[in-house]
């Protein structure tokens, strides 16, 4: 395979694509069973833009990280697991900061475009949150590299709970919904994101970054997962309280799934650990969303 093609498979992490626009369809579909109104072209929107919203943030995420980046020192774990082809473009110089940062105004460009042909005002809901999570993304960023608590943690990851969100909103309007949905995925994204500090601990020492196994070491992180974890169990009844009964049966899969990936962790704290356990969330992240838009169909 060409070796530019690889450099952009790793840079836009292509072998992921699919599930972004799974995890926003999982609050359109949500949209359309409390709102009505269904469209296959709004689907199509929707999936859209969840796809270049999203990769464009995989893009400016790199792009704000270019010179950090080139002191990593592992590239067998987390590197290898979003990376498939274990290249960091932009540090290797296989994808210029120019051609990556043009890319990033592509996706953004497509985005804003698809986001305005939703119907006011719910292309205005989609668009600021849209516009915030480019902001979290940057804050995050750039907040890790200096912080003495993990505000950059605390604060952007609302960034990636909020995605789905905005895939309610393309229909829907702010309710007790969104916001009982927003409250169920957010625990479960500052879990993850625990999971990847401690997959990723040594090149984060290296590049000087204070995520939460560089503040708190790996059994601060591992209580970290575990407490948001059981924060997310309890989101997780209240919010199926407004969903269908198929939706409860399907949520029962990722609940295990999680349980034994939280076991595992308690009794191997270990980066080494967590990467075996981490296709366990993104799988239960799936699955929810599945079940989500299941039961709303049904």
């Amino acid at each position: 395979m060409n070796q530019t093609l690889k450099a952009y498979i790793d840079l836009t992490r292509a072998h992921f694509m699919f599930a972004w626009p799974l995890i926003f369809c999982s609050g359109l579909f949500l949209g359309f069973q409390n709102y009505g109104g269904f469209s296959w072209m709004i689907v199509i929107k929707a999936i859209l833009i969840g796809l270049f919203g999203f990769e464009g943030g995989m893009v400016l995420n790199d792009y704000i990280d270019r010179d950090i980046d080139k002191n990593d020192v592992e590239y067998d774990k987390l590197t290898y697991y979003w990376r498939p082809y274990k290249s960091r473009p932009l540090p290797f110089g296989d994808i210029t900061s120019k051609n990556a940062f043009r890319l990033f105004i592509f996706f953004f460009i497509i985005t804003i475009t698809l986001i305005l042909t939703l119907p006011y005002p719910h292309s205005l809901y989609v668009l600021i949150i849209y516009l915030y999570c480019y902001f979290m993304e940057y804050f995050y960023q750039v907040k890790k590299r200096n912080q003495k608590f993990p505000f950059a943690q605390v604060l952007g990851r609302t960034d990636f709970a909020i995605f789905p969100i905005a895939g309610y909103l393309c229909v829907g309007a702010p309710d007790k919904t969104a916001l009982l949905f927003f409250l169920f995925f957010y625990p479960l994204a500052l879990s993850h994101l625990g999971l990847n500090d401690l997959i990723d601990v040594k090149n984060d020492i290296v590049r000087k970054m204070n995520t939460i196994t560089v503040l708190y070491g790996i059994k601060g992180t591992v209580k970290w997962i575990i407490v948001f974890n059981l924060i997310h169990f309890v989101t997780a009844v209240l919010f199926l309280l407004t969903l269908s009964k198929i939706t409860f049966y399907g949520f029962l899969i990722p609940f295990i799934l999680l349980f034994i990936a939280t076991y595992l962790l308690i009794k191997d704290q270990s980066p080494k650990t967590g990467l075996k356990v981490l296709p366990f969330y993104h799988l239960s992240m799936a699955l929810y969303s599945i079940s989500i838009i299941i039961g709303s169909i049904l």
